[in-house]
């Protein structure tokens, strides 16, 4: 089944969970933690039967998940987002 991100821009993309991977290592996961997110993030959206995910869905899906596993990841995502993307992703999601 293939599933389609709807990004921020409202453009679509097909979802890949390697993205997320990438997203977890740049906040400082280490790799297995962040395929570990991916794979858990992939599986319960197959299992919700979704064709159709927001990227700002998946991103606090991610969130929740990164924040479980480690505080400082969590931190470092949203400094990230806050530096570099000007967003402010944790009022965002709230």
């Amino acid at each position: 089944m293939e599933i389609t991100v709807v990004k921020r821009d409202g453009s679509k993309e097909e979802f890949m969970p390697e993205k997320i991977v990438v997203s977890c290592l740049k906040a400082g996961a280490t790799y297995e933690s962040a395929k570990k997110i991916a794979k858990i993030i992939e599986a319960k959206l197959l299992e919700q039967n979704v064709n159709e995910v927001t990227a700002k869905d998946l991103t606090r899906m991610t969130l929740e998940l990164l924040k479980k596993e480690n505080e400082d990841w969590y931190r470092n995502w949203i400094l990230f987002d806050k530096a570099v993307k000007r967003r402010k992703t944790e009022e965002e999601l709230k």
